[in-house]
């Protein structure tokens, strides 16, 4: 899975090239606060097509875990053995994130009651397509200022703050401020992201396709 953000969104940002040692160091850190961004949001923030899932619903919704939804292609009914050849019809989409199977049928191939009853636990198979096009500005932003707080901070401990005037330099405090060597996310980004996520709880994903 690509990064969200790219060594070049960081040197706009910083408004100049990254040194030797900042551009070693730079690709492992865009790693990890794209991994700590998707782990917030619950999303990908990547385009994907005829993404297969496997959800149980929520009373009568099953609720799709990547946004923004683009497609819902296609949903069956999961037998126990597995298979999900039932596929069904008259399911509403509300154009977010939920089904709704309050009336959906099976096919004529698969209207029979004993094929219903083969059809427990209640699991269905979701086809959908999902992601955006572009990765939003402002999770651009986000990954760029976690990185950034990193790679530029004066100390590879985590925590110790340090400013340089002209020529010299000297050490504020060791305590809150600078990351050091890790990334983290802080509370501005949290708050830059609060449209995106948290992950919300409600439909169970049972198996990735």
């Amino acid at each position: 899975m690509a990064d969200l953000a790219t060594v070049e969104d960081v040197e706009a940002r910083l408004g100049r090239d990254l040194t030797e040692e900042e551009a070693a160091r730079a690709p492992s850190l865009l790693a990890d606060a794209s991994a700590l961004v998707r782990e917030y949001t619950g999303r990908d923030f990547e385009a994907v097509a005829d993404d297969v899932i496997v959800l149980r619903p929520v009373g009568v919704l099953l609720r799709l875990p990547q946004r923004p939804v683009t497609a819902v292609n296609s949903v069956a009914a999961v037998a126990p053995d597995g298979t999900a050849t039932a596929v069904m019809s008259g399911w509403s989409f509300d154009g977010v994130d939920k089904i709704d199977l309050t009336y959906a049928t099976y096919s004529a191939d698969f209207a029979s009651d004993a094929w219903r009853d083969r059809c427990q636990p209640d699991t269905y198979q979701v086809d959908y397509d999902h992601g955006d096009a572009t990765i939003p500005a402002i999770v651009v932003k986000v990954v760029c200022d976690m990185v950034l707080r990193t790679l530029l901070s004066p100390s590879m401990t985590p925590g110790m703050v340090a400013e340089r005037i002209g020529a010299y330099n000297y050490q504020l405090q060791q305590g809150a401020g600078a990351t050091g060597a890790r990334v983290v996310m802080d509370d501005q980004d949290e708050k830059a992201l609060k449209r995106y996520g948290p992950r919300r709880a409600g439909t169970i994903q049972v198996e990735a396709g």
